[in-house]
């Protein structure tokens, strides 16, 4: 549960862990995608792809622990969201030295871009689009879960976005940071978000 590897975390650092509402964040019924599974896969997958130190490890954790805990499909806002909340419990645990650099973490996720020379930063951004690359029965449920938590938008608007999401992906030279994301995923990941965007194209009314 995030809950108890973001205490270990903090364990990890020095910090005195404090009970936080991190569950109950991730618990919200609003979720379909961003929940506690999530939180969970993208901690335990970061840890993964790249050789750190028990320092960077710990921060890691922190990183994804935290970087979905604010989500009300507010893209931006809710990273930075996120962040504020990540620095308040870390300093409330003692670890306000630490708080810069995991907010750091947290906002990378907007663009989803970092320094290939960070190997914390890539490792972060690589778990948390690990989903792409999953089975196409997992990677359909994906999407489906994300359309659910955007259900205030229209179909249209909708179709448009997540087309240019969609897009702007397919058009990196690499999806993935690290070697041992892109030896797991990326061949997956292309052919998932192909098919998505055929079917968004294919939709009746649509004028992609």
């Amino acid at each position: 549960m995030p809950d108890l590897a973001w205490r270990a975390a903090v364990s990890a650092l020095g910090g005195s862990p404090v009970d936080t509402d991190i569950v109950a964040r991730y618990s919200e019924p609003h979720r379909r995608y961003h929940n506690l599974t999530h939180a969970r896969s993208v901690a335990r997958d970061a840890v993964t792809l790249v050789r750190l130190s028990g320092n960077e490890r710990a921060v890691l954790v922190l990183a994804a622990c935290a970087h979905d805990v604010v989500y009300d499909a507010l893209p931006g806002t809710d990273e930075q969201l996120s962040a504020s909340w990540a620095t308040d419990w870390l300093t409330r645990s003692g670890l306000a030295p630490f708080a810069p650099r995991v907010s750091s973490l947290i906002l990378m996720t907007i663009k989803h871009t970092a320094d290939p020379s960070d190997p914390v930063a890539c490792a972060l951004l690589d778990a948390d689009l690990a989903i792409l690359g999953s089975p196409a029965s997992d990677y359909d449920a994906y999407a489906s879960a994300v359309r659910q938590e955007y259900s205030a938008v229209d179909d249209a608007s909708w179709r448009t976005g997540r087309s240019r999401v969609l897009t702007s992906l397919l058009d990196r030279d690499r999806l993935y940071l690290t070697a041992a994301g892109r030896d797991r995923w990326e061949t997956q990941a292309r052919l998932n978000l192909a098919r998505e965007l055929d079917e968004l194209r294919s939709l009746p009314g649509s004028s992609l």
